[in-house]
């Protein structure tokens, strides 16, 4: 099992709103499981995760395809623009299930 977590440091004032918006493009996105979506309570401020479970890189890389072969709507081009003016910056770490 595979854990990918997309990491972000949201502008100051920007992060329960960033925490929303991926909240709402969790649901959309193709090919994932259930997703989650967490702030930081201690540790580095403005933090923003959204994190998705695979069963393996091949699953991950098959929903990464899925996701940019998304129709560009309107509605989806927007969100893109709103969620990338929220944020400083951000990384995507994955991590393997230890059983």
């Amino acid at each position: 099992m595979l854990i990918v977590r997309d990491v972000f440091t949201a502008k100051p004032g920007q992060a329960s709103k960033l925490a929303k918006l991926f909240k709402g493009m969790a649901k959309d996105m193709p090919g994932t499981g259930p997703a989650r979506v967490l702030t930081d309570l201690v540790g580095d401020y403005n933090t923003v995760v959204m994190e998705f479970e695979f069963k393996n890189l091949g699953e991950y890389e098959k929903a990464m395809m899925e996701y940019s072969n998304m129709p560009k709507t309107p509605e989806n081009t927007q969100r893109m623009a709103e969620y990338q003016n929220m944020y400083q910056t951000g990384k995507r770490e994955i991590l393997r299930s230890v059983d």
